[in-house]
């Protein structure tokens, strides 16, 4: 996992993307899934945008995530998690996530019929 130098929170008609600077100065766009509150701290998880012959392919990436609620003109801020009890923490909440979207999708597709 790379350290974030740069980041940039980019909006399109389809996604909303990030873009991160990893260590070795390349740089590689995001998509982001969504932002989970873990233990009263926002986090954002990630994946990138690559195509599957890349080794990242399908891969999900958490960040500790900012934003200063006073400049509403600031770009968020991401920051490496150092700590593995949060990062389980947050791998944890986010597998819940998705077993809750797996469950509404469900839901919804039942009422279809």
């Amino acid at each position: 996992m790379a350290d974030i130098k740069d980041n940039e929170v980019l909006e399109s008609d389809e996604d909303i993307t990030v873009e991160l600077e990893l260590d070795d100065g390349s740089s590689v766009t995001c998509a982001i899934l969504t932002i989970l509150t873990v233990s009263g701290k926002d986090y954002i998880a990630l994946t990138p945008m690559v195509d599957e012959n890349d080794e990242s392919f399908g891969e999900v990436w958490f960040y500790e995530y900012f934003e200063d609620m006073d400049n509403p003109d600031a770009e968020p801020e991401l920051k490496y998690i150092e700590d593995d009890d949060i990062y389980d923490k947050v791998s944890d909440a986010f597998e819940e996530f998705l077993d809750s979207a797996e469950f509404d999708e469900i839901i919804e597709d039942t009422d279809a019929e």
